[in-house]
């Protein structure tokens, strides 16, 4: 009944106020939309037909321009099918507004409650309201926000989709029609490719006009319901930031853009606390305030239009004018209005100097070149020579004498050498500006050994950092398979490690380490990614309790389940007594910053749901959340089974050529989405070790397969029930939190999966048996899945994402049958260069609008 219930609210509140806006686009004063508007729902309508009867797109194509007199030239069918896919990009928007203006009719989603279900609960049990206030001492949920492209929206379109969602939840049916002729002539893409400084820009418009005021305001509502007086500093709601930090396989992040980037935070932060002084100083006009406003003044607006490129932590003065303020109106003016100011009081305790923690993160190889250079350069001042340095890792660790120093690139031998030395000599400078929150974490991506963490603490110390003032954290990130089954080893090799120990004593024993899911899942497929991630994560928690070191986990999880997405605030509700979990971190990025970040209301409550999870999981466990050996046993089969029938796929010769011939892969490069390039090392042939995995998963979600986010688990299923032991994956998926919440993501790919619509692909000579393997796979898997589940169709028991997913489904159909269309007409060639193009952009456009529907792709 309830999921009857949550059903109607959004066929009502969604659905029916879509369709219902949907035609004012019908009213737009242009003539061509009009037109495009009206014959669309035929060319969709005939899409479906065709997709259903599983006919090649160009017959689809082909036979409804033999319907229409007025498209017999091929220039006027092109730009015909422009117009659709602009028509339709716009729809997607419409779609999104309204369906987030719809939050609060709609009510809390599928997933775990929010902080009002934990603070009722502690109204008349003043024991549990101590454990909670006890917990929230020393927990934290850090948002780390990426500049990964899972969303395309030029930053005009994004001002357009929340302008347009306010006047959606007042029904202003004219601003609503403006707004639409203004998305009409807004162009939907970038004419250059951003760089790293405008991706922080268009990422920044969330913290000034989302986070700034969320975070501060959850803050608050703690304090205030569990009655707490203790304002030492510690943040419940902490956020990070990669874009101008993060310069793993992205050339085009130099030191400068990291100083250009650490500077435009800052100064967007000041900009939002002028903001808010404004408002404290026109309503604070009393006698005894105005030197300490004054100050204030000038801080805020100095810093604000006239930042200086020496620029200091200013935090401490401005609480102590900011108090003095507070300190006579309270004693002399009746503490009239001094909430404004303990508002502001509160949120400089929050984001001091710095908003937002700017990372930096690097490949292990790029840093173990750094390091192999200046050795080989200054053998005297290191003590150690270049070719110790690459025998083995005894000899590497052995090696590494700890030396401080301050060793110059006089001739740089190779650009990223030259920029690694240079921001970790800029990392000082940020910290000096505000504070070591500002930047105070080195992530070393594809970290294999103790070396590679060991290697770049050496860095520091021959770039002018002395061991006293070393306020760095250096996070290893493991993400393959094989990597996650040594991590434990790396780590316990720093615990052991001397020096590393009383480097983690001096950062108050704490040590975070990055577990991603992008290449996990590449490497290693859907199950097998998640079991392996889980795995690591109780044997790295038990050598953290043994050494007694404070463990923090940051999960790289991007949006889709394929790249560890989906159901965040389950997973973190169903951490077991065997997994370390005082901190949630990870990343968010692309669609799921504006869909579930991208509002006050949407913001305050998935923060506030992550929260609940992390404090639900050790407080309220449930007995099945801690695995048994025999479970764990069952799993790591199943891993195993998975991981086979995923390897036998990787392995097959026509893998990768399946991609570049039938989906858009070749052509994501030439798309203006992201200052990052599709593949690492871009100037050698494709190899899938190479391909980044947004790349990966986007192209497969542009199929429609979706294969990074459920192949092998039907194979893994098949397997169970053919061994007896079907009984206990039920009762896994029944217990077991994480377990359900595999299954649950899987079906939520499945279900953003239409395997009609490359139908066609069967009958190929050469991509028709592999095609055919990857439907089989999905067969059995959605079997298997239902048959676990005890539903009727994927997602059953979750009504609302389920009808989102199908009607986005439906609003791209015919962009995907012209995307296809466009990639056969090219893989036949005999088309000029000039008509090639045309078709690549078509493509292109298609890629763009099939994306941005998706809300987390696969």
């Amino acid at each position: 009944m309830k999921s009857l219930q949550k059903q109607a609210i959004f066929e009502n509140e969604v659905l029916v106020r879509f369709d219902l806006f949907k035609s004012l686009f019908l009213t737009l004063p242009f003539q061509r939309v009009k037109h495009t508007g009206t014959i669309l729902p035929f060319f969709a309508t005939h899409c479906q037909k065709g997709v259903a009867d599983k006919l090649p797109p160009e017959e689809i194509i082909d036979s409804f321009f033999g319907q229409y007199e007025q498209y017999v030239q091929e220039d006027d069918r092109i730009d015909f099918l422009f117009r659709i896919v602009q028509y339709i990009e716009r729809q997607v928007v419409l779609f999104d507004a309204v369906e987030d203006s719809s939050f609060k009719a709609l009510g809390k989603t599928d997933d775990t409650e929010g902080l009002d279900a934990l603070f009722k609960s502690v109204q008349n049990n003043p024991e549990l309201k101590k454990q909670i206030a006890k917990k929230l001492k020393d927990f934290s949920v850090r948002l780390v926000l990426t500049a990964h492209p899972t969303q395309f929206y030029p930053g005009p379109v994004l001002g357009i989709i929340n302008d347009l969602i306010e006047s959606l939840k007042a029904d202003d049916i004219q601003n609503i029609h403006l707004l639409l002729q203004q998305l009409g002539k807004t162009p939907f893409l970038n004419k250059e490719k951003p760089t790293p400084v405008d991706e922080a820009a268009s990422l920044a418009w969330y913290l000034e006009n989302v986070f700034y005021k969320v975070a501060s305001e959850i803050h608050l509502r703690v304090d205030a319901e569990l009655e707490d007086t203790d304002k030492s500093g510690k943040q419940l709601v902490e956020l990070g930031f990669w874009p101008g930090g993060d310069r793993d396989g992205n050339p085009n992040v130099t030191w400068e853009s990291t100083r250009k980037v650490a500077s435009l935070l800052r100064t967007i932060l000041f900009r939002c606390y002028y903001r808010d002084f404004r408002v404290v100083r026109r309503r604070i006009t009393f006698q005894g305030v105005q030197e300490p406003l004054q100050k204030l003044q000038d801080i805020f607006y100095e810093n604000s239009f006239n930042p200086s490129e020496d620029a200091v932590d200013l935090t401490d003065e401005i609480l102590t004018n900011l108090h003095a303020a507070r300190k006579v109106i309270v004693e002399q003016h009746g503490s009239l209005f001094v909430e404004l100011v303990d508002d502001l009081i509160h949120k400089v305790n929050t984001f001091g100097c710095y908003f937002t923690t700017l990372d930096m993160r690097q490949d292990s190889s790029i840093l173990r070149e750094t390091f192999n250079h200046l050795s080989a350069k200054y053998p005297e001042e290191t003590g150690i020579s270049g070719t110790e340095y690459q025998e083995s890792a005894e000899a590497k660790q052995a090696a590494i004498k700890f030396t401080e120093a301050k060793l110059d690139l006089e001739e740089s031998p190779d650009s990223l050498i030259e920029d690694t030395v240079n921001v970790i000599r800029l990392v000082k400078d940020i910290q000096r500006s505000g504070s070591e929150r500002a930047a105070q974490r080195f992530i070393i991506s594809n970290c294999q050994k103790a070396a590679d963490i060991l290697g770049l603490v050496q860095l520091f110390l021959w770039q002018g950092w002395t061991k006293e003032e070393l306020h760095m954290d250096f996070v290893p990130l493991f993400e393959t398979v094989d990597d996650l089954k040594h991590a434990a080893e790396v780590m316990q090799t720093l615990y052991t490690h001397p020096w590393y120990a009383e480097h983690l004593r001096s950062r108050g024993n704490k040590q975070t380490i990055m577990l991603g899911f992008s290449d996990s899942t590449k490497d290693g497929g859907y199950l097998m990614a998640n079991w392996s991630i889980y795995k690591a994560k109780i044997e790295l928690t038990a050598m953290a309790r043994e050494h007694e070191v404070d463990l923090v986990f940051f999960d790289g999880r991007g949006g889709p389940p394929a790249r560890g997405g989906g159901k965040t605030q389950r997973f973190y509700a169903s951490m077991g007594r065997e997994i370390e979990n005082k901190h949630i971190q990870l990343t968010i990025q692309g669609q799921t910053i504006s869909s579930q970040y991208g509002s006050l209301d949407t913001a305050r409550y998935n923060i506030e749901q992550l929260m609940h999870a992390g404090i639900i999981s050790e407080l309220k466990q449930r007995e099945g959340d801690t695995l048994t050996d025999q479970q764990k046993r069952v799993i790591d089969q199943l891993a195993h089974e998975s991981h086979q029938k995923f390897l036998n796929l990787r392995h097959d010769p026509l893998f990768l050529k399946y991609l570049e011939v039938l989906s858009p892969l070749k052509m994501l490069s030439s798309i203006n989405i992201s200052s990052r390039p599709v593949k690492r090392n871009s100037d050698r042939e494709l190899r899938l070790e190479d391909l980044r995995a947004i790349s990966f998963v986007t192209s497969w979600s542009q199929l429609k397969q979706n294969i990074p986010g459920f192949y092998g688990v039907g194979t893994a299923l098949k397997w169970a029930e053919d061994n007896n032991l079907w009984s206990v994956v039920q009762n896994l998926y029944a217990t077991s939190g994480m377990f359900s919440t595999i299954i649950d993501n899987c079906m939520m790919s499945m279900t953003k999966s239409n395997f009609d619509i490359t139908s066609y692909v069967q009958d190929d000579k050469t991509f028709g048996e592999f095609w055919k393997g990857l439907y089989e796979e999905y067969c059995r898997t959605k079997e298997y899945v239902l048959k676990l589940t005890g539903a009727k169709h994927l997602m059953e028991n979750y009504p609302v994402e389920r009808l989102s997913i199908l009607e986005r489904e439906k609003i791209i159909l015919p962009l995907l049958t012209i995307q296809h269309y466009a990639i056969r007409v090219l893989n036949e060639g005999n088309i000029s260069e000039e008509k090639k193009a045309v078709y690549e952009k078509l493509i292109a456009r298609t890629v763009y609008g099939v994306v941005n529907a998706g809300r987390n792709l696969a």
